[in-house]
């Protein structure tokens, strides 16, 4: 009888480009000067990148453009969020008694890069997209603070970018 082995180390590869946007432009208008500085057309996805941690869960907004010319999947995800809880206080009979305090969380996407604002993440570029020159035209947008390329390999929670 044969043996057949899987190499899973197939499915590691990293197939993608990251950089992170430091913003406090709201992601819709993010993604208007996006469009009207780069060749693509970023639209509000229905399907938002959700995240369940033992606070709660919670949901990041998504903008995606598919270029079906190059075959290039353009992501900007929101790398900042919260999680809201109820808690009841029920210690005394008073004033106060029987009051539910929503209590407010924040919570990353990405947490080692609690800095960043939005990440746009480039999917299948095979070096036919020059990131650099993407980072270029990404500064000049007035309201952009900073922009970077991320090193996918000091990523820990890369589970939270498949999507």
């Amino acid at each position: 009888m044969a043996i057949h082995k899987l190499d899973l180390g197939e499915f590691d590869e990293i197939d993608y480009n990251l950089i992170a946007i430091h913003t406090a432009l709201e992601d819709y208008r993010l993604a208007f000067f996006i469009n009207q500085k780069l060749p693509i057309i970023l639209g509000k996805s229905k399907d938002e990148v959700q995240i369940n941690i033992k606070e709660g869960e919670t949901k990041f907004s998504r903008f995606y453009y598919y270029d079906s010319e190059n075959a290039i999947s353009w992501n900007l995800i929101q790398n900042k969020n919260e999680v809201y809880q109820d808690q009841k206080k029920d210690i005394a009979q008073n004033l106060f008694s029987n009051i539910t305090m929503e209590i407010s969380t924040k919570v990353y996407l990405l947490p080692e890069f609690k800095k960043a604002d939005y990440f746009l993440k480039i999917e299948n570029t095979q070096d036919t997209i020059n990131v650099s020159k993407i980072k270029e035209i990404l500064n000049t947008i007035e309201s952009i603070s900073t922009v970077y390329t991320v090193d996918t390999n000091q990523i820990k929670s890369k589970n939270n970018l498949i999507f």
